[in-house]
């Protein structure tokens, strides 16, 4: 018996001493992180505006860490088989996350969704946000906000606005704009904003709520006509187009953000050092440039900022998408 008791007491001695040794290893590995390259998943295909600002930022960012952040692409069911494949990865620090609005508009639609985005992952920080603009082709005849309002109250359901398809933000930047200015323009959904800008420059469909990239040469060119960008502030790259909410919509307000987020459970030394690199790569005068010439607004800020506006985004969603009956599938 005595020696039974013995022999109990040695193991779980050994058990202790285990558990102090594993802590303790972890404890350096974070000390040390990152001492491998890091993966940054998106969501979205090859040259998307989530993968351009990833690629930007993980340039300079693996700069900083002295580590390589690989790019790693998993495209499709907007964004959510990306999402689920970092929120099931180890939580150390090396798989990362860029999500979007294309994230809250998926929770904010109520799908059955394996994953809860806003409590499921650890946020890191905002990187960038890209605003749509409203642009109409030259043949509709209006030249700003009111105008446009104006013929929407006159001809209901007369206007066609394109969109990059459903549940994406060009089509709830339209059902917001909708539900604002009390008219109805009709949705017609694209696979894709390339697809939807070709006929807008025709002149099919007359108006668009594009992203800023997709946009922006056409309005230069003069082939489209821009009335207003949709973030609540004016963007750096057209920065003489007023926003929707200066033009008559006040309260207005909509953007392809993108922001990094880690699998929950990841330690807090590892987020707090993300999140100060993160920052700093955003500073580069050279990571600045490149993400300005594609039309893309540099953002930055705490996990506490990120957290906060994906909660406030989540239920923004939420209440247009039930007020407007918008179509999501």
């Amino acid at each position: 018996m005595k020696r039974s008791l013995n022999k109990s007491r040695t193991f779980f001695v050994f058990v202790l001493w285990m558990m102090t040794w594993f802590n303790s290893s972890c404890v350096a590995a974070d000390l040390n992180y990152p001492s491998k390259p890091l993966k940054l998943v998106v969501g979205f295909p090859s040259g998307s505006s989530a993968d351009v600002t990833a690629r930007i930022v993980a340039k300079r960012l693996g700069e900083i860490l002295l580590q390589a952040v690989v790019i790693d692409n998993k495209p499709g069911a907007s964004s959510s088989i990306a999402t689920e494949f970092v929120v099931r990865a180890p939580a150390d620090g090396y798989t990362l996350l860029v999500g979007s609005v294309a994230n809250t508009i998926n929770s904010g639609m109520g799908k059955n969704l394996p994953f809860n985005f806003a409590n499921d992952l650890a946020p890191i920080a905002l990187i960038t946000s890209l605003p749509n603009i409203l642009v109409v082709h030259p043949s509709l005849g209006v030249s700003s906000v009111q105008e446009l309002v104006s013929l929407g109250k006159t001809k209901p359901n007369w206007i066609n606005y394109a969109s990059s398809g459903n549940g994406t933000s060009p089509h709830l930047s339209g059902e917001l704009f909708n539900l604002m200015a009390n008219i109805k323009m009709t949705h017609v959904p694209y696979k894709g904003s390339s697809q939807a800008i070709t006929d807008v420059l025709s002149g099919l469909v007359p108006v668009m709520f594009s992203p800023a990239s997709t946009a922006i040469a056409h309005i230069n060119s003069g082939t489209l006509k821009a009335l207003a960008v949709t973030s609540a502030h004016r963007s750096a790259v057209a920065s003489k187009i007023p926003t929707v909410s200066e033009s008559g919509l006040s309260g207005y307000e909509t953007s392809v953000w993108f922001g990094i987020l880690a699998p929950l459970g990841t330690p807090k030394e590892v987020l707090d050092k993300l999140n100060a690199s993160i920052n700093l790569s955003l500073q580069s005068s050279e990571v600045r440039g490149q993400l300005l010439a594609q039309g893309i607004d540099v953002l930055g800020g705490s996990k506490e900022d990120l957290a906060k506006y994906v909660q406030s985004e989540t239920d923004k969603w939420e209440k247009l998408i039930k007020l407007s009956g918008a179509k999501m599938d």
